[in-house]
């Protein structure tokens, strides 16, 4: 399914089908397309946009998308141009028409966003965890490293004796700003784009 190229006098070449298509880097965001959809079908249900039968049916065949994605048994088609026509597609196969309307009032541009958000908000306190492992191997390695002397570097060239312990724990330090950072980062992601539009 194309969502560009209408003005196109012929079909787009094979090579640049592949160098356009996403959809190796989209399928990390999978579940997150679904939320998104479910998120974004209960806001347009809501405004009444959807009936209950509407919503009711694409609630159920994004949850057997989900399932899919979960269980390994979704079938990408060549025609997938990204996560998005993939789960669009597979959702009008299983309830028909009704999955067009799940595209009501929604851009493009704001379910990137919105997908990559919630991607971002799952993948930062594995970050968090892993930064923290690193810590402490870091302090381990002071520890063991006791009263060892090594040369301090400013300017690429040796400056003054320090610790070898002092050099790890710098990096100790280093990494707790980067913890910092990912806490700021969660309160800068955690802003919902979606039905911002296309600008």
């Amino acid at each position: 399914m194309t969502l560009w190229g209408g003005r196109f006098t012929q079909s787009l070449d094979t090579l640049a089908w592949a160098l356009n298509s996403s959809l190796p880097v989209d399928q990390q965001m999978a579940f997150q397309d679904v939320e998104g959809s479910v998120a974004w079908a209960k806001a347009i249900h809501k405004a009444g946009i959807l009936s209950d039968e509407e919503h009711a049916s694409i609630s159920a065949g994004l949850d057997t998308v989900r399932n899919e994605f979960a269980s390994g048994e979704f079938i990408f088609q060549p025609s997938d141009e990204d996560i998005h026509t993939a789960v669009e597609r597979r959702l009008s196969e299983l309830i028909g028409v009704a999955a067009g309307k799940l595209h009501t009032g929604r851009s493009r541009n704001d379910q990137v966003a919105t997908d990559f958000r919630l991607w971002m908000l799952n993948k930062i306190p594995e970050l968090h965890s892993t930064l923290i492992v690193l810590q402490n191997a870091l302090v381990e390695q002071a520890e063991l490293a006791g009263e060892t002397i090594m040369p301090g570097y400013t300017h690429l060239q040796r400056a003054q004796p320090i610790l070898l312990g002092h050099w790890w724990l710098s990096h100790y330090w280093a990494l707790k700003r980067d913890i910092e950072r990912l806490q700021d980062l969660t309160k800068r992601v955690s802003v919902l784009p979606l039905g911002s539009g296309a600008l």
